[in-house]
């Protein structure tokens, strides 16, 4: 009698298994994941970061994370050696949200074509995932700084909060001949940007003796979101260089400020 009940339950346990959101079908691979995005006949590597106690049952923010002219290529690897992904591995409570990190190709900036792709991935991800659509976060540090500054005027309706770390918007030296973050057509850039991105909160990061990207690069972008009156705030860290990602992304101040920020619904 007792061999013929457990039997049975067995086979209860193994069809429950079987149906679709019970059992093994509810599991979902975490940690980092390697993927790929085609925009334009070519192909992109990105990486999503998928929290180890991911669930379908409830809504993730989402952040898109861009990386800096160092961690340029095709290996779908070198964008989580810098910024955003240590934290992660350092800490991974201190990131409940699904995280995209895709990487731009060799010679390339995160305008045009990469920017495409950055936006794909970010697309792609919220459809295979359970995406809170009123918690989109964009950052990225240095090029993809700037990066930010150009996703985030092209899709001013979709980011709850937008966070450069020592980006800039008009041009300088170093980068010069990228496509600007505001078309050359449509008037003075940071004022154009401001008006743009009023209704977005922004939080701005630069090192006060950044060699690489100068610091007036944010200091004039956050005098002009403050002219319009738009919700932005300025880190600028006394002392420091270019390398001030690893202050804000290990900030706890700044983590409750991004997880707290939600897009009104139209």
């Amino acid at each position: 009698m007792y061999g013929r009940i457990a039997n049975h339950s067995t086979m209860l346990l193994l069809a429950l298994s079987l149906v679709p959101g019970r059992g093994n079908a509810q599991r979902v691979e975490t940690g980092f994941l390697d993927r790929t995005v085609v925009v334009g006949n070519q192909s992109y590597p990105y990486q999503v970061f998928i929290p180890a106690n991911y669930s379908s049952k409830s809504d993730w923010p989402v952040i898109l994370f861009l990386h800096g002219a160092g961690e340029r290529g095709s290996d779908g690897l070198l964008q989580t050696s810098v910024g955003l992904a240590p934290a992660i591995r350092q800490n991974p409570k201190r990131f409940p949200a699904v995280i995209v990190m895709p990487q731009a190709p060799t010679d390339s900036q995160w305008v045009g074509a990469p920017s495409d792709a950055a936006f794909a991935a970010l697309t792609q991800t919220m459809k295979d995932f359970k995406i809170d659509p009123q918690r989109v976060y964009l950052t990225g540090l240095s090029m993809g700084g700037h990066g930010t500054w150009y996703l985030a005027y092209r899709h001013p309706e979709l980011f709850a909060a937008v966070v450069p770390i020592c980006g800039w918007v008009p041009e300088f030296a170093q980068f010069k001949g990228s496509v600007p973050v505001v078309p050359v057509d449509s008037g003075p850039p940071l004022p154009v940007l401001a008006r743009r991105l009023a209704k977005t909160p922004i939080w701005i990061f630069h090192g006060e003796i950044d060699p690489a990207v100068p610091v007036n690069s944010s200091r004039d972008a956050a005098a002009a979101l403050k002219a319009a009156s738009a919700d932005v705030r300025y880190t600028e860290f006394l002392g420091m260089g270019h390398n001030v990602w690893d202050a804000t992304y290990g900030s706890d101040e700044f983590l409750k400020w991004l997880f707290a920020q939600r897009r009104t619904k139209p």
